[in-house]
């Protein structure tokens, strides 16, 4: 069987429960059998082969068999703080940064942002970092946090700082290669106002530029998660 099972609670003993839905996917859709060897992950790193002994609807037992840690992630921390694009691109977006190794993604909160991050919609990003991660076998979930200002990006940014926008520097290796931790700020469709730009500015954020062509937000966060997770960690 070769999918992967997310394990909601990572257990504390020999045995684990799947949740309701992970059950219902194993028992309905795989016809999961007593003493079938599945692989299962935590989302904290840690990988199991779990045999199973017992099938319900809506309930699936197993025992595991044995655990690793086994890391995939990226060799450099990158926060994205993006102003969220509307609808089913989100859900790309989020399924891409998960498979590009990005370690945290911020909804940002702009002045001409078109969808806002609330509730409901960060438990459905949550729900596709799960499945992302089950399909391209990363261990460690991608952390999707509650929507913040740009004001409450910068006050905890790491010193490798960077906004992009078209009137910025063409962003270089030189300026990721020394760092550990990466912040990009991706504006929204309609861009940032000169007032969040200079603000940044002011916070010592480096305004950085991707090409002359304007990137829809989406590929901008792509593109820089790919430049920052390529370039061999320090």
């Amino acid at each position: 069987m070769s999918e992967r099972f997310f394990i909601e609670h990572p257990p504390t003993a020999a045995e684990v429960t799947f949740d309701e839905a992970e059950s219902q996917h194993l028992a309905k859709v795989m016809r999961a059998n007593v003493g079938d060897v599945v692989v299962g992950f935590d989302g904290r790193g840690t990988e199991y082969q779990i045999e199973l002994t017992s099938i319900g609807k809506k309930k699936v037992i197993g025992a595991i068999r044995s655990q690793a840690e086994v890391s995939r992630e990226a060799s450099r921390q990158l926060t994205l703080a993006v102003a969220l694009p509307k609808g089913d691109r989100q859900r790309w977006l989020v399924e891409k940064c998960v498979e590009l190794g990005v370690a945290r993604l911020v909804p940002l909160l702009t002045k001409r942002g078109v969808a806002q991050p609330v509730e409901k919609a960060i438990e459905r990003l949550r729900r596709a970092v799960i499945e992302a991660c089950k399909q391209c076998e990363r261990n460690r979930l991608m952390k999707v946090d509650q929507g913040q200002s740009l004001e409450e990006v910068l006050a905890a940014r790491p010193a490798a700082s960077f906004l992009m926008h078209p009137s910025g520097e063409t962003l270089h290796h030189d300026s990721i290669l020394p760092a550990k931790e990466v912040l990009a700020i991706i504006g929204p469709e309609g861009g940032f106002t000169d007032e969040e730009v200079a603000e940044a500015a002011e916070h010592g954020c480096q305004i950085v530029s991707l090409g002359p062509r304007i990137l829809r937000v989406e590929t901008a966060a792509l593109a820089m998660a790919t430049l920052v997770t390529a370039v061999p960690g320090p």
